[in-house]
């Protein structure tokens, strides 16, 4: 009746098999790495063997001072010369031998050897760390640290000897020169000395005077391995004729010292270990994640030279097959920058959208010999000084790491210091971390961050941006909608809301602490929004406006603002040409103040001249007067009048200059005021500056006549400037600002915005200028990263049909990162919703949105009103949820990561947490309700989910069938009723033994006790009640039931015991009858 599954064989000792199997499963993700560890370990046995056999005649005494004075090498592929043997011997019969071995030579079969010249000290080298062999390269003391002086230990002149994988084919002497050329270019650059190069073997000589590391770069084996040799590169062991087969067999692959890929020369002083500590730092879960794939490599490569594998080579040459000792290191493509490639969207998907910057067009040039640097040419765009010697340190880790954004304008790079002016040479193994200024525009004049100044940059303009008039456009992104936003006005709103900006900008002068520079940025923000108004706005047309003369511009501005105009169109140029001439006095009003308070009492007519250049006629002619001019004070009162009185004074002066007259007898100012009453504002200006605003006054005042339109007045400015014969529009920082910030500026791209205006109302249907260079944060401030305002100005001429652009995007992205920099991310992501839809690009905004959730994730989601904010701009709440779930499972809180992963749909994800992470904690803790919750509410997408039944289902059906066993106990007593009970828990247990199996390498310790608590209350459940009258049959095949489940061994050999019991008592009871 008993089978023999009731009665292991291993009773007797207190184990089982299912022990056996329960530690197999534990100790299965390390059986490769242990059988390589092993042939290692057998391998130096064997060896130490060898030497013992050669020692076995020494005294005990002698062989343990001999022990100590030899070197170490237990790498079975390398070999030293002396021997081992050799060397034990001679320092029996020399004492002292090892301490002046002469010409020592340590090498690798198949890669090469190193042959240090004159006596050398080998006692207690460990030769295994401070000698690596790879291809094409030897390093002699990786660690900086350990290494000695340069004479002692090996760090001494010695020859190399590198074998070049290189098939013996025929090569042209042309071709084996080349090769020679670039090897003797190599040594020289790594300051050593090229002996020869032999091609029919490969064999590669050269003179070292000490050692850190030598041998070919990656980019040096593309040039003369893949360019010069045409062959397929050979295997190590066949280079060596194939006789040495107890190689092949014990050569293993190097997990220690192989996996810091030397790509840089060492002439750069980089220190290979500091290398690969700061890939650790920066890398760890990647790190981890590689070593893991790594040691999956090496389980089935038992041969190290036995397998191939596909290199793509650079500049399109043919694909050939490579075989190296160490697995090949996986380079992962960088993004480019400024890079969006469109493709499809889903949830899964890595698209980025990189912070911009201007002059983009700045381009990295790559230099072999020197790394990667910038352009010298080029200016950066944050400190207008250069950059040197920008090397790529992470060639060093297969990663692109030139440079590296991080929140809040954080930047990681392997260059200068931004600003520096150091000559010296830049080494790439230091990081460089700085913060660049995306900030000023709320720093005050003691660049301290003030609130007010924030609210009055950011908030209020986007507020005030936000409750004008929207159309929205909804776009579809996988399953999801997105409702991409546009302002949308018209140009009889336009002055309302343009006096709006101007009330925020007035009060956030208001604020105490403001730099001189910033107060006047905001005041030339004023001038632009009042320009704006002045150029685009439109007026009711409520009825008629009387007559009213061409040449009385400030009459007619001053019944404007007296009460509400009746207008006809015909009127509509002019009001709008003596709008524009208000507006022109204003902005020239400080500069004339100031010239004419440098002007002395005695210089009255220069003083007259300045006021003209500012059209202020009425003190102009009080002045003359004062004086007892009074005739000068006719003429200015009729100063930009009339066309004929210009005639008559030009044609004055033309008959004085026919008739001879002497001018020196006239004052030089007086005559300046007659040409510029002439028209003649050329003349006028002769030896005197003035600044491009004042030269248009002129221009429109007293050279055009009086009833010229504005676009005829704007093309003709524009027509002298092309000719070199009107002042250059120079942004206000460089026009009025300090003296520094006036070195180097180019006149093609730094034109004053107020210009780009004035152009775009003259030329509104053909585009004379690029709107990119008319947004461009030059022409407007001398900070390079402020956008806040220039983006509302584009988005407001936009919304009155001013102008159209879809190609701004580094205009969104500026303003998008100063409000990241200042953790406002709703504002951020409701600026990115603005971005115009392209065809071409329709996942921008999805992209970016995400990108933005997922990097400050920490930032809005412990501000519940941004959060708030970001739903209701529409944005998916999965995306939300997501976010959240990658930030608490990177940070550790893996309930709380569990519970966003279910929100977010995604649950893949939420079964493997919970089943690693969650749902043993739950258990072992007695939540069972919780548990329920979290399974049951995966259960409807299971097939969305691997290994469902042998995952969270498992959970279902522990509680499915626990409550049955409970309810059934009591009325548990027919045969049929305990074999079904004995079938489900056999199968619950089966099943629970596979789910081990199955997640076994991924659950904690706390798991697979939760698993064991599963099992033995099954196992209680099912032996609770085993009535009297059921067969003994019945009973012994619950015990065969409960002996397979994972429960922990006291427990089994206590059922074991009662199962022993019955079984005894059973044949008792047969034995009596």
């Amino acid at each position: 009746m008993a089978s023999a599954s009731l009665f292991p064989a291993s009773v007797a000792g207190g184990s089982s098999e299912i022990s056996g199997t329960a530690s197999d499963i534990i100790s299965r993700s390390v059986t490769d790495l242990d059988d390589e560890k092993c042939d290692v370990q057998i391998t130096s046995l064997y060896k130490k063997r060898r030497v013992s056999a050669t020692t076995d005649f020494f005294p005990h005494g002698v062989l343990r001072k001999i022990e100590a004075s030899y070197p170490t090498l237990d790498s079975p592929d390398y070999y030293m010369e002396p021997s081992l043997e050799d060397m034990v011997t001679l320092e029996y019969l020399d004492p002292g031998y090892c301490s002046r071995v002469p010409d020592f030579v340590v090498g690798q079969f198949g890669y090469g050897c190193v042959k240090f010249f004159g006596e050398t000290d080998v006692r207690g080298l460990n030769l295994d760390q401070i000698v690596k062999f790879d291809r094409h390269e030897v390093t002699v003391y990786e660690d900086e640290s350990k290494k000695p002086m340069v004479g002692q230990g090996l760090n001494k002149a010695a020859e190399v000897t590198l074998r070049l994988q290189i098939k013996n084919v025929q090569l042209e002497k042309q071709e084996v020169d080349g090769i020679v050329k670039k090897l003797r270019e190599s040594m020289r650059r790594q300051r050593a000395q090229f002996i020869a190069f032999d091609p029919a073997s490969g064999e590669w000589k050269f003179l070292v005077d000490h050692f850190s590391r030598f041998g070919l770069s990656e980019d040096e084996e593309e040039d003369i391995i893949m360019g010069d040799a045409t062959g397929v590169v050979q295997d190590p062991g066949e280079m060596d004729g194939g006789g040495n087969s107890e190689i092949d067999e014990d050569m293993q692959i190097d997990t220690n010292g192989r996996m810091l890929s030397h790509s840089l020369p060492s002439h750069l002083g980089l220190d290979p270990v500091k290398m690969k500590e700061m890939r650790m730092l920066m890398f760890p879960v990647e790190e981890e994640e590689e070593l893991e794939d790594f040691r999956g490599s090496v389980s089935n490569q038992k041969q190290a030279f036995g397998k191939e594998y596909i290199r793509s080579p650079l500049h399109n040459s043919n694909q050939r097959l490579v075989r190296r000792s160490s697995p090949p290191v996986v380079r992962k493509t960088p993004v480019a920058l400024l890079e969006y490639n469109s493709g499809t969207f889903d949830s899964t998907s890595s698209g980025t959208v990189l912070m911009t910057q201007e002059n983009k067009g700045m381009a990295l040039k790559t230099i072999k010999k020197e790394g990667f640097k910038l352009d010298l040419k080029q200016e950066t765009p944050v400190s207008a000084s250069h950059s040197r010697n920008i090397v790529d340190a992470a060639l060093f880790m297969g990663r692109s790491f030139r440079v590296g954004w991080g929140p809040n304008g954080i930047l990681v790079h392997s260059g200068a210091p931004v600003g520096s002016n150091n000559t010296q040479r830049v080494l790439s193994s230091a990081i460089n971390i700085e913060k660049v200024a995306i900030d000023k525009v709320v720093r005050d004049e003691n660049n301290k961050v003030e609130k007010e100044l924030v609210d009055f940059a950011f908030h209020a303009p986007l507020n005030l941006h936000k409750d004008l008039n929207h159309e929205e456009k909804e776009v579809e992104v996988g399953p999801f909608q997105l409702k991409l936003l546009k302002v949308v006005s018209n140009r009889l709103e336009l002055s309302e809301i343009c006096r709006s900006y101007i009330d925020i900008i007035e009060r956030q002068l208001e604020v105490p602490g403001l730099s001189s520079s910033a107060r006047l940025v905001l005041m030339h923000q004023v001038m632009v929004w009042e320009l704006i108004k002045v150029l685009f706005s439109e007026r009711e047309n409520t009825g008629q406006l009387k007559s009213m003369g061409a040449d009385n511009e400030e009459d007619m501005m001053q019944d404007i603002k007296e009460g509400p105009p009746e207008v006809e169109p015909e009127s509509l140029p002019l009001i709008r040409r003596a709008e524009f001439s208000c507006w022109l006095q204003e902005s020239v009003c400080h500069h004339v103040q100031e010239e004419v308070s440098s002007v002395n009492d005695s210089g009255y007519l220069e003083h007259l001249f300045f006021l003209l250049t500012g059209r202020q006629l009425d003190t102009a002619v009080e002045l003359a007067a004062s004086k007892g001019d009074v005739r000068l004070a006719c003429l200015l009162s009729q100063a930009g009048g009339s066309t004929v009185n210009r005639s008559d004074v030009a044609r004055q002066l033309d008959i004085w200059r026919i008739n001879g007259l002497d001018f020196n007898f006239i004052e030089k100012d007086r005559v300046r005021l007659y040409e510029l009453l002439a028209g003649n504002i050329h003349g006028a200006l002769h030896d005197i500056k003035i600044d491009w605003k004042r030269f248009l006054g002129l221009l429109m005042w007293y050279h055009l006549p009086p009833d010229t339109a504005l676009p005829v007045v704007f093309r003709t400015y524009h027509r002298l400037l092309n000719d070199r014969k009107a002042t250059f529009p120079v942004p206000i920082y460089i026009d009025e600002g300090p003296g520094d910030e006036n070195t180097n500026w180019s006149r093609v791209e730094r034109f004053d915005l107020s210009y780009y205006l004035m152009l775009l109302h003259a030329s509104e249907e053909s585009q004379l200028y690029s709107l990119k260079t008319m947004f461009s944060t030059f022409s407007s401030t001398h900070d390079p990263l402020d956008y806040h305002m220039i983006w509302h100005q584009r988005a407001i001429l936009e919304a009155v049909g001013v102008i159209y652009s879809n190609d701004l995007q580094a205009l969104d992205m500026g303003l998008i990162s100063q409000l990241l920099c200042q953790e406002q991310c709703h504002w951020a992501i409701y600026v990115a919703l603005h971005m115009p839809y392209r065809d071409d690009y329709p996942y921008l905004q999805p992209i970016l949105i995400r990108e933005i959730l997922f990097q400050y994730c920490e930032s809005w989601s412990s501000r519940e009103s941004q959060r708030q904010f970001i739903e209701d701009l529409g944005v998916p709440s999965q995306w939300l949820h997501e976010a959240m779930a990658v930030y608490f499972n990177y940070h550790g809180d893996l309930p709380k990561a569990l519970e966003h992963f279910l929100e977010c749909a995604n649950w893949q994800k939420a079964h493997s947490i919970f089943m690693t992470s969650v749902a043993h904690a739950l258990f072992l803790s007695a939540d069972h309700s919780e548990v329920w919750r979290i399974a049951t509410s995966m259960e409807d997408h299971k097939s969305e989910i691997e290994n469902w039944d042998l995952g969270a289902g498992i959970h279902i059906s522990f509680y499915v069938l626990r409550s049955s066993l409970q309810e059934d106990n009591n009325a548990m007593g027919e045969l049929d009723s305990l074999d079904s009970k004995n079938a489900a828990c056999g199968d619950f247990l089966g099943r629970l033994k596979e789910s081990l199996a199955v997640w076994g390498g991924r659950l904690p310790v706390d798991a697979r006790v939760a698993y064991s608590k599963m099992g033995e209350e099954i196992c209680d459940l099912l032996l609770a009640d085993i009535s009297e009258g059921l067969t003994r049959d019945a009973q012994l095949s619950c015990f065969d039931t409960v002996f397979n489940a994972p429960i922990p061994e006291d427990l089994r050999s206590n059922h074991l015991q009662d199962a022993v019991a019955l079984f005894t008592c059973h044949l008792s009871e047969a034995a009596t009858y």
